[in-house]
């Protein structure tokens, strides 16, 4: 006869396991985006050869205000990180909604820096994927 129970207790910790996994790369995801995101805004504030002014658009600020918002942006979603990485609860919704507020922030951006904004959009969405198909139960 074969024992049922030592089944279902590695069913189980594989389960657990790749739940802590998804839980630590969803907030290591989310330390890489902050961090990518201050670095963005400082390079703005810092009125940096690096970014490029096209034409007019409909979503134009200043470039330091623009610079401003990034690093506040990017500041949230690293303290955020920090907190799911420590398995705050609170962190979760947080990173959902600031991962959303990126997304918006880089899509206005995209006229300046196309491709650093398309590289955030997509760590985002990565983010947000993440955290949502995180299951706290197995854990």
């Amino acid at each position: 006869m074969t024992d049922h129970s030592v089944a279902n207790h590695k069913d189980d910790s594989v389960k657990q396991g790749f739940a802590v996994g998804t839980s630590i790369a969803a907030a290591v995801l989310l330390l890489t985006v902050g961090i990518l995101q201050i670095f963005q805004g400082i390079s703005a504030v810092a009125k940096d050869n690096v970014l490029v002014f096209g034409p007019e658009y409909t979503y134009q600020f200043n470039i330091t205000t623009w610079g401003w918002i990034h690093i506040v942006v990017g500041i949230l979603i690293a303290l955020t990180g920090f907190g799911l990485l420590s398995g705050a609860t609170w962190a979760r919704i947080t990173a959902i909604f600031l991962a959303a507020l990126s997304i918006i922030a880089n899509f206005l951006w995209l006229p300046y820096y196309p491709l650093w904004s398309i590289l955030i959009i997509a760590l985002d969405v990565v983010v947000i994927w993440a955290v949502t198909t995180w299951d706290t139960d197995r854990v």
